[in-house]
């Protein structure tokens, strides 16, 4: 029986970042993945001449060499992972209507923090100070995290309270209240800075500070990157640094059963290849569906069932990929994305996700933008995405899906040329719609939620990371990706799965010493 230190289940961006931080280590790791490539929603395909990215907008954290990001450090200088990178130019336009229904938005904010307060302050005259302050507070926020990540879990309250107090007194509180009481910001200005809430799947209201001026604070300091090639090569490049670092990769294998000792402790791992033994997994999974369907019903600790049952999916994702046979500059497409909610009002926004009849929400992509040869000369590739908050897809029979899900397309087409001004529909060359379903199928993610688990309220990214240790009650098992503590996105992935591997390192380091 072949035996590993650690083994790490799905081949998505946690999966990989922790298969090459172990194999970095030195640790003898196998990767097991069901499908023939790495990637998970992290890949890309064909039709007719053009490759469509499946699912990556863009990464946050990555930067340049003189401003590195925190993915750049991990899966360049550390990975050794040498792919070309384009950056994109701008954080995003966003075209909607303000929060007091009548105020028309059209505006595009630039990356650099004194370029996007200098931005702001133009668009809404007085928001300098509260702006400003938003981000010295993302600052000592982000400062907070790095070590709340490197305490994996041991975090010192005392030490906390002397370096971070203001994140202490805001981090867990929503976005909507930090920025009206604690910063004052004025309403049109909190319209326009609450864009990114749709990337992350839940309303300003509900969603944890802490996180989104995280992920605000990384777009406008390091820029968006994207891969030249999609993350398909991405991807495939993590895997064949961790082969080259030593590691084991089984590919076409699923993984059916984790096995248990006598004392409740990880001890192998039934595949379809056969059975190995280790006593560390890392599962790049969905916690309730492995509890589910892979753990002995008497392993799995009450905790993780009444979680299962608190705990709401995230979005689920319906996008929209058109090859067209003319250039962005003869379409006009200048930006490289657009944000065209129906409303700036999160809340609002949110409810009408719950429905498809409702669902109006619309992010647009141009690659091309940012990288001209992303496509043919003469073309260019464009993607509308939207996201849904309940299982309204569940819903359709399967008889009326085909014409359902392009009926909600050609609205989202609809939509976009009437936002934005931009006619695309009779340049479409190839076209093709994934819905919730297709995520399902292709990634095996519960209704379709790439996104794992919303984090609002009491489950945010905040108490997940402090409390680290307690992620994890069995024994040599731990989970990255989405649904981890991190979140999702694939910056969030990949930290989630080389955190949790560092964590699985000491702990098969003092498992060693003994």
């Amino acid at each position: 029986m072949p035996k590993f230190d650690a083994v790490v289940i799905g081949a998505g961006n946690g999966g990989l970042a922790a298969a090459c931080r172990l194999a970095l280590a030195g640790k003898k790791t196998l990767l097991v993945e069901q499908h023939n490539l790495p990637g998970g929603v992290a890949s890309s395909f064909r039709r007719g001449r053009f490759e469509f990215e499946t699912a990556l907008h863009e990464l946050c954290e990555f930067g340049s060499e003189d401003n590195p990001g925190g993915c750049r450090l991990t899966i360049v200088n550390d990975f050794g992972l040498d792919i070309p990178w384009h950056m994109v130019p701008d954080n995003f336009r966003v075209i909607t209507t303000a929060s007091d229904g009548k105020t028309h938005i059209d505006a595009t904010l630039p990356c650099g923090r004194q370029a996007f307060t200098d931005e702001m302050e133009r668009l809404v005259p007085g928001c300098r100070a509260s702006v400003e302050a938003f981000f010295d507070l993302g600052a000592e926020t982000l400062a907070a995290g790095k070590y709340m990540t490197a305490a994996a879990g041991k975090v010192d309250s005392k030490y906390m309270q002397e370096h971070f107090p203001n994140f202490l007194r805001t981090a867990a509180y929503p976005v909507n209240t930090v920025l009206k009481k604690a910063l004052k910001m004025p309403e049109l200005a909190r319209d326009i800075m609450n864009t990114y809430w749709g990337y992350l799947g839940v309303d300003a209201d509900h969603l944890s500070f802490m996180q989104y001026v995280n992920m605000v604070c990384l777009y406008v300091n390091h820029g968006a990157w994207i891969p030249e090639k999609t993350s398909n090569q991405l991807t495939t490049g993590l895997l064949e640094r961790f082969r080259a670092m030593g590691g084991t990769a089984w590919l076409n294998c699923r993984a059916e059963e984790i096995l248990f000792d006598q004392e409740e402790h990880v001890c192998g791992l039934r595949t379809t290849a056969g059975v190995v033994e280790t006593r560390h997994i890392v599962c790049n999974a969905n916690p309730t569906m492995v509890y589910a369907n892979m753990v002995p019903e008497h392993i799995v600790p009450d905790r993780e069932r009444k979680l299962a049952g608190a705990r709401r999916y995230s979005a689920r994702m319906f996008v929209v990929y058109m090859g067209l046979n003319k250039s962005a500059e003869e379409l006009g497409l200048k930006d490289y994305s657009y944000f065209l909610p129906q409303s700036a009002d999160s809340v609002k926004e949110y409810e009408s996700l719950k429905r498809i009849e409702t669902n109006k929400y619309n992010i647009a992509l141009c690659y091309n933008v940012v990288n001209p040869k992303a496509s043919p000369e003469g073309t260019c590739i464009v993607s509308l995405t939207t996201t849904y908050m309940e299982d309204c897809w569940g819903e359709i029979d399967p008889k009326d899906y085909v014409k359902k899900k392009n009926e909600v397309a050609s609205g989202m087409i609809d939509w976009f040329e009437e936002k934005t001004g931009i006619i695309i529909r009779p340049y479409i060359e190839e076209f093709e719609v994934a819905t919730p379903w297709t995520f399902c199928h292709y990634a095996s993610v519960p209704e379709g939620a790439a996104y794992g688990y919303e984090l609002r309220d009491w489950d945010n990214m905040m108490p997940r990371m402090a409390m680290m240790r307690e992620e994890y009650p069995v024994k040599g098992l731990k989970f990255c990706g989405a649904s981890s503590i991190r979140g999702d996105g694939f910056n969030s992935a990949i930290f989630s799965g080389d955190t949790i591997a560092k964590l699985t390192i000491s702990e098969i380091n003092a498992e060693e010493a003994k």
